[in-house]
């Protein structure tokens, strides 16, 4: 099931979230859709656990966020996935 998950997350574009996709651009991809999959799961609950922090710290610099819409975004994608 995660080999499957984590091919979902690639095709959907979200794996930069999950985590690092290449080390650098010229080497080639970084973590296996095994991986993707095992981790994604994770990555939502963790960001779920900080919502609260994530808040606080976008109220703190309000210029991020779009980068928090951004991960409420992707979140949301990779629990429709699950």
């Amino acid at each position: 099931m995660a080999t499957f998950l984590g091919k979902i997350i690639k095709d959907k574009r979200l794996a930069k979230y999950v985590g690092r996709v290449r080390k650098n651009k010229k080497m080639r991809r970084r973590h296996s859709n095994f991986y993707i999959g095992l981790h994604g799961k994770d990555w939502v609950v963790n960001c779920d656990l900080f919502a609260v922090e994530s808040q606080a710290l976008m109220q703190i610099s309000p210029g991020k966020c779009a980068y928090y819409r951004q991960e409420r975004r992707a979140i949301s994608l990779i629990n429709s996935s699950l």
